[in-house]
């Protein structure tokens, strides 16, 4: 008996999804930091083994009050999540509130299909106050299952794990045994340069910035080693943003050039040459051209 399907992890942001999915699939699918409004797309993740395949989706966390079209089409991303699924897990931490009236809770209480509440950052409270979640999450919403976890210390995640598996419908694999995501290097490449801007820079910068990598070229340096050059566009939307990103002197891009180098040749397990430009596009949050061009609309 082989068993698959579709597993969609939806919450707020910042409640940890992302790292959830990374604790689950095993590889770094979605960059993590600590900064909300991290994961922009949605993104798949799959878990292949003898006789299972999970296809894992990682949404952007639901906003409420979308301040951009970007915004808009983030939460688009969310909505498909609520319409493919043969499994959902509500993702929410413990140290975070919600409302009785809440949209979210509203919307939930009509979905259909299994539903599990996955309660992250459990390591963050104290135990009678996870139970008292429990039991005040138990008494809105219907679900099949609850999990408490701390998915960054993968504290009962193979639990989960196990949970998902015993719920999923018998069926064939969708995608290749050895294929882990549907998205290609590029995207994750210019993940991971992103990444490093939300690390790295402060107040309104990573979320006016946007990366599109113009150029991915596999070869070999003069000591006949390996390399893929990249060049990459980092969009913002005011000239004094640009000014911040390179810094005095350039220290600034530097370090963002040297820091992404790094991390980008540990996941591609080779070396990297970076070549990174900066542009200034006005308002490229609302910019329908923009926004396809970034992958945000087909």
């Amino acid at each position: 008996m082989h068993k698959s399907g579709f597993v969609n992890i939806i919450g707020r942001p910042n409640v940890g999804k992302s790292t959830l999915m990374n604790a689950l699939v095993g590889e770094r699918m979605s960059i993590i930091t600590h900064k909300p409004q991290t994961t922009r797309h949605r993104i798949l993740g799959i878990l292949s083994g003898a006789d299972y395949q999970i296809i894992f989706s990682d949404t952007p966390g639901i906003i409420q009050d979308p301040s951009y079209k970007m915004q808009e089409l983030m939460n688009a991303f969310v909505n498909t999540t609520f319409e493919d699924a043969d499994l959902m897990l509500f993702v929410t931490s413990c140290t975070e509130v919600y409302e009785k009236d809440d949209p979210i809770i509203e919307r939930l209480k009509g979905v259909d299909i299994p539903l599990f509440l996955v309660l992250n950052k459990t390591d963050l409270v104290r135990p009678e106050e996870v139970l008292k979640l429990i039991q005040w999450w138990n008494s809105q919403i219907k679900f099949q299952e609850t999990i408490p976890i701390a998915a960054l210390k993968k504290k009962n995640t193979e639990t989960l794990l196990k949970l998902i598996l015993g719920a999923l419908p018998e069926g064939p694999p969708y995608y290749p045994k050895d294929q882990l995501t549907d998205r290609p290097e590029r995207f994750f490449v210019g993940e991971i340069i992103r990444g490093k801007i939300l690390e790295l820079y402060d107040q309104e910068i990573p979320y006016s910035a946007e990366v599109l990598v113009t150029s991915f070229k596999e070869g070999r340096n003069k000591q006949g080693e390996a390399m893929v050059n990249i060049g990459a566009e980092i969009f913002v939307v005011r000239k004094s943003q640009k000014g911040i990103l390179i810094g005095k002197d350039g220290q600034a891009i530097r370090r963002l050039g040297t820091s992404s180098r790094i991390a980008l040749e540990k996941w591609l397990d080779q070396k990297v040459f970076l070549d990174l430009r900066i542009k200034v596009k006005d308002n490229w949050r609302d910019d329908d051209r923009m926004l396809k061009h970034f992958g945000y609309k087909s």
